[in-house]
């Protein structure tokens, strides 16, 4: 059984990410052109378990469950709660636009139209921070309710028609706050006391010695931080936390080298002058901050920043190390922009790279493909999830500031 349960959740969370990345691309953010995600997914799941792109208030970690307890409260069966908790999560978009609510609502301008359903957004996050129970995937767990009613039914009792402690079949934590009243035709977006306790308590004891963990335990309120690693108490943080994040760092400054170069010989192949002129300045700040930083690369220990990653689940394949590898080595040994620029070796990694991913459809290839480039495609430093987090952590630490009779 348990075996199972580790394929539905493997199978699920590869379906996710690929979903993630459609929904990336329809967002024009940070698209993963060069074949870096593993790498970079691999640290934001160190960083941030049960964290995604696209998550964006922490509240909907509890309107989830909420909508679907009522729903087996009522007994919706199987072929009929698919479409009844769309209905519910359709209905909860106007109920928090209604109360005021607009920045984080999923689905706000799509409305009935919405094709990604926050419960479908959150569905691994929930499992991850222990709320939700069921194992599998949610269409495993929309299938298999009618089964879990007749469970149910069945279950052993003692003399007061109680079920038996250790035989209670739940799909959803037991600690779970209850809906505030009027809910779903009254929500919000933001956390009472009690529930900012329940989110912190369920990270704590599922994510524990996490970056996540130390934010909403010991953190502080903060602005303006672009990066995790400028985070004002780094130095507070555990020596492994730490470790993670001066890897991390480092691959982040390295590898957006290689991101702004794939952009500038997009803009290059296509004639594009003022783009060129863009992304050749881009690369000229970004060699000087290699530069700035060149203490810390010559101390950086490779070997580990692999052990590291592979340490966060990623499954790195030889391609994707050769090529990382190559252009670090690259990007470090140069003594000029222009060496990185004009180097023969390095835009040879960037063109074969994209032809291994795309094939017919790479840019640097593909004329047709080059003419869809919206003269940005992937250029963006990583951050590791550091902003959807940020907010996230900020609903949290705003709930545990209000008083208690708020709950």
């Amino acid at each position: 059984m348990t075996s199972t349960f580790s394929w539905l959740d493997f199978s699920e969370n590869e379906r996710k990410k690929a979903l993630d990345v459609i929904d990336l691309f329809r967002e024009q953010e940070t698209r993963d052109e060069l074949g870096i995600g593993t790498v970079r997914d691999a640290f934001a799941d160190l960083f941030f378990p049960g964290t995604s792109t696209i998550q964006t208030r922490a509240k909907y970690f509890l309107l989830i469950p909420w909508i679907y307890l009522d729903l087996e409260r009522l007994r919706i069966s199987s072929s009929e709660v698919a479409p009844r908790a769309r209905h519910e999560e359709i209905k909860l978009i106007d109920a928090l636009c209604e109360s005021g609510e607009g920045d984080g609502v999923i689905g706000i301008d799509a409305r009935s139209g919405l094709k990604r359903l926050p419960s479908n957004i959150y569905w691994l996050g929930l499992r991850s921070w222990g709320i939700r129970l069921y194992p599998g995937s949610q269409d495993q767990y929309h299938r298999s309710l009618s089964a879990f009613y007749k469970g149910k039914d069945q279950a052993q009792r003692n003399d007061d028609d109680e079920p038996v402690e250790g035989r209670i079949l739940r799909n959803w934590h037991f600690g779970l706050p209850l809906p505030p009243k009027g809910f779903p035709k009254q929500a919000s977006l933001v956390l009472t006391r009690k529930e900012a306790d329940y989110l912190r308590e369920r990270i704590m004891a599922h994510a524990p010695g996490t970056l996540l963990a130390f934010l909403v335990d010991l953190g502080e309120h903060m602005d303006g931080v672009a990066f995790p690693w400028e985070y004002p108490q780094f130095a507070q943080l555990s020596s492994r936390i730490r470790e993670q994040l001066d890897h991390a760092r480092n691959f982040s400054e390295v590898i957006h080298g290689a991101q702004l170069l794939y952009n500038l010989m997009l803009a290059q192949k296509g004639q594009i002058k003022n783009l060129s002129d863009v992304y050749q300045e881009k690369m000229e700040d970004w060699f000087s901050q290699t530069q700035a930083l060149s203490d810390a690369f010559a101390n950086w220990d490779r070997r580990r920043f692999w052990q590291v990653v592979i340490s966060g689940g990623a499954s790195i394949t030889p391609s994707t190390q050769f090529f990382i590898d190559s252009w670090i080595d690259i990007a470090l040994h140069s003594k000029s922009v222009g060496d990185v620029i004009d180097n023969a070796r390095a835009r040879a990694l960037i063109h074969d790279r994209e032809v291994a991913l795309k094939r017919g459809l790479a840019r640097l290839e593909n004329d047709r493909a080059l003419e869809l480039w919206g003269g940005e495609a992937g250029s963006a430093q990583l951050t590791y999830r550091w902003q959807v987090t940020q907010r996230i952590v900020a609903d949290i630490l705003a709930g545990l500031s209000q008083d208690e009779q708020d709950a």
